[in-house]
């Protein structure tokens, strides 16, 4: 009976220490689940070829960027145009009060009348005294005399024609004009201020900007490359065998005209350790405006090149690396070797992958090595849309 009662008592502590043995071995239950494989999205590499762009930040400046100054001295009487306003060569822009060349014009008509006056006054006296030496009336020295006399009062009539011409020229000065198509700038005087050659500011400037010029900057590194390049011997050659470039405007719009790199300064600027470069782009519609900035966009043609995108890639201590899945579906960190060209495009690898390479191509910045994933192969027209 005793026995029996202990047995009793013991069975409620059998069935608490059954249950908790038996609650972590249940099929399905937490401490027996398998850890979750995610899917990724994976690439297959293949060589390939593609035009790849790379992208230098440039200023913009007119073809010419002329000062207007005045050639005489005088008061501004007129301006016939506003800041910013596209004029055409010949194209009044200012008028300057200067009276004393309009003086300088009627004296010197005057003196023309009067030098004339003299001129028809000495061949009269040359047509007087010719037949009375033919008649030997009077010598030859009169004759000569009134002949000299007359050539002095054409020379006279001559000099007195260059002072009207002279002083018309100064005149005309007297009406600026443009002298080229362009875009007018700042003008700081107004009307009344008096203004001559040798005021420190112009009356305004006249960008030209039937073509533009875009500057930017090679370093030394592609500098060297591109005179290493074997595409002609000369600069010039090398310069015509470059392809055309783009401009990308300062709103992210591409501009519809294509442009070419004209120049390459052959001295690198110690301080920025870079070369200029200038690009010309044409402007028929005055759309770009001397002093604004843009981007110029070269292109680059490869072939058979390795290119992953640059979202599938990340750097760790100035390294970059691309994640490679194996045949088991675990993952690797690989460091790769890559060109340098446009952010958010495509990387041309030149070292740590291969064709036939898989790798993966989202989240790669947190995945660690040997992780099992899903692999969700993605086709090459769906990853490289953007290159055609």
């Amino acid at each position: 009976m005793r026995y029996t009662i202990q047995s009793l008592l013991l069975l409620p502590a059998l069935m608490i220490i059954s249950s908790c043995g038996n609650s972590g071995s249940k099929p399905g239950g937490p401490a027996g689940a398998a850890p979750q494989i995610k899917e990724y999205k994976v690439l297959a590499l293949q060589p390939r070829s593609a035009t790849l762009n790379t992208d230098y930040p440039a200023s913009i400046q007119g073809q010419q960027n002329i000062e207007i100054r005045p050639r005489v001295d005088g008061y501004v009487e007129k301006i016939f145009v506003d800041e910013g306003s596209i004029v055409r060569k010949g194209q009044p822009l200012f008028k300057i009060n200067a009276p004393q060349f309009e003086q300088e014009v009627r004296t010197a008509t005057a003196s023309i009348k009067a030098a004339e006056a003299d001129v028809s006054a000495a061949n009269m006296a040359v047509n007087k005294v010719k037949p009375l030496v033919e008649k030997d009336i009077v010598s030859k020295y009169e004759l000569e005399s009134a002949q000299y006399t007359y050539q002095a009062k054409l020379a006279a009539l001559a000099q007195a024609k260059a002072a009207l011409s002279n002083a018309k020229t100064n005149l005309g000065y007297t009406m600026v004009t443009s002298p080229v198509d362009g875009v007018v700038g700042a003008i700081p005087f107004r009307l009344g201020s008096l203004v001559s050659g040798n005021n420190a500011e112009p009356l305004t400037t006249v960008s030209s900007t039937g073509n533009v010029y875009a500057y930017f900057a090679f370093n030394e590194k592609l500098l060297l490359d591109f005179f290493k390049d074997d595409k002609g011997l000369t600069l010039a050659q090398k310069l015509a065998k470059l392809p055309e470039v783009s401009l990308i405007l300062s709103d992210g719009t591409l501009y519809d005209q294509k442009g070419r790199i004209q120049t390459i300064t052959g001295q690198i600027n110690t301080t920025t350790g870079s070369a200029n470069v200038r690009a010309s782009f044409p402007n028929p519609k005055g759309l770009i405006r001397s002093g604004s900035s843009a981007t110029v966009r070269i292109p680059d043609a490869i072939k058979d090149a390795i290119l992953v995108p640059q979202s599938a890639t990340f750097e760790l201590q100035d390294k970059r690396f691309a994640v490679v899945v194996d045949k088991d579906g675990k993952t690797k960190s690989t460091p790769i070797t890559v060109m340098k060209n446009t952010a958010g495009t495509f990387f041309v690898v030149k070292d740590g992958l291969k064709a036939g390479d898989r790798i993966v191509l989202e989240g790669v910045a947190t995945l660690k090595d040997d992780t099992q994933i899903k692999v969700a192969p993605t086709s090459e027209e769906v990853v490289y849309a953007d290159l055609k």
